[in-house]
């Protein structure tokens, strides 16, 4: 998974770009509101909730932002829309299992947003369970290299359930069972280890090894669906090499 993984981690580059737009903020906020009304609205009671304001902290969202979506997801402010949680399946070009997980107020427009930007873009939707098998959940917390070695990291997280770490250039990625999410990051913390974000995600259980002109037009793909204002994430099995990855930029 190393040039999947690295692409995932130049996505962070992008955040600048993407924040400017507006959207990954509203995307962000969208999590913490979901994750206040699923568990409540105070954080110390509520993992989900802590990593969802953590995750927009790090990504520079106003705490101001923050405290009112916490608010209106917790029910202390009204104003809240009721978000859904739906998963789209299909295969985009190369014929490269794709996930699209959408958070949205109204169920019509997300499907017809996802299916648009899928047959624009050389990619088709599949049926519920068609694609979803070759995903499992798990929980992934980066953490930025600064000073921490991967025995540091090693030594903080096995013990809490880690499966693997990682080397992703610029940080480290612990993966882990998506019910082991919050001992890992709790363990990272007690070790005084900073993490950029932790999630639960979908990995892929196999992979399609993508050439130059293969990557492109998945990238472009994957592009066009975060771009549709209802998707939170986008998960595919593919994966590229380094060179691959240097030569798409």
């Amino acid at each position: 998974m190393s040039g999947h993984s690295k692409w995932a981690t130049t996505k962070h580059k992008k955040a600048a770009i993407d924040a400017k737009r507006g959207k990954l903020f509203a995307r962000l906020i969208k999590n913490i509101e979901v994750a206040a009304r699923t568990g409540g609205g105070d954080p110390d009671g509520n993992p989900t909730l802590y990593d969802a304001i953590q995750k927009a902290r790090k990504n520079s969202v106003p705490l101001d932002n923050i405290e009112r979506a916490r608010k209106r997801g917790g029910g202390e402010e009204a104003g809240g829309a009721d978000w859904q949680t739906i998963m789209y399946e299909g295969y985009g070009p190369n014929g490269v299992a794709v996930l699209i997980e959408c958070l949205t107020d109204n169920r019509n427009r997300a499907a017809t947003e996802v299916r648009t930007a899928m047959t624009r873009n050389g990619g088709s939707m599949a049926d519920p369970g068609s694609v979803a098998y070759m995903f499992s959940r798990k929980g992934v917390v980066i953490v930025p290299k600064a000073g921490t070695s991967e025995d540091d990291v090693m030594l903080a997280v096995l013990e809490a359930g880690a499966e693997e770490v990682n080397d992703l250039g610029e940080a480290f990625e612990v993966v882990s069972e998506a019910g082991d999410l919050i001992p890992v990051r709790k363990a990272l913390q007690d070790s005084g280890i900073d993490y950029e974000s932790a999630e639960s995600s979908f990995l892929p259980s196999v992979s399609v090894q993508l050439e130059v002109e293969g990557a492109k037009k998945i990238f472009k793909l994957i592009d066009a669906l975060e771009d549709c204002d209802d998707v939170q994430n986008v998960f595919a099995n593919f994966d590229v090499s380094d060179e691959v990855m240097a030569e798409v930029g």
